[in-house]
């Protein structure tokens, strides 16, 4: 003879509140300790960027001097004389630095002939070694 028996399991199965807070507190420490180390590799780049355009542009000054053959003391437009010489960006303009300084020129002779606004002021420092 067959009997009906009803099983019942007891569903228990889910987090509770102690183990959430837990993993929110793994999460947290663990982005903590990242956050800074993103932060520095941003700040790097940044300035590693710059360096590169400070390169290209006093590459490209030291290039404008010998065409025109300038003497040591004369001055370089930054804008017209030099974008001829530098690869520009998708906008037809020398690339700016990416954290937001701005590149002026000194007069031919001196080193380096390209600086940029933010320099030392920042770490790293965004000048040509």
């Amino acid at each position: 003879m067959k009997t009906n028996r009803t099983i019942t399991i007891n569903d228990s199965s889910g987090f509770t509140l102690v183990e959430i807070m837990i993993v929110v507190a793994i999460i947290g420490l663990l982005s903590a300790i990242a956050l800074p180390n993103f932060i520095h590799a941003r700040a790097t780049s940044q300035a590693n960027t710059c360096i590169n355009n400070l390169r290209q542009i006093e590459s490209a000054c030291q290039q404008v001097a010998f065409a025109k053959n300038l003497a040591p003391g004369a001055s370089i437009s930054l804008t017209t004389d030099i974008t001829p010489y530098v690869k520009l960006n998708s906008n037809n303009s020398i690339p700016p630095c990416p954290a937001g300084g701005t590149y002026s020129l000194l007069t031919v002779g001196n080193n380096p002939q390209s600086q940029c606004s933010l320099g030392t002021t920042v770490s790293p420092a965004h000048v040509l070694p």
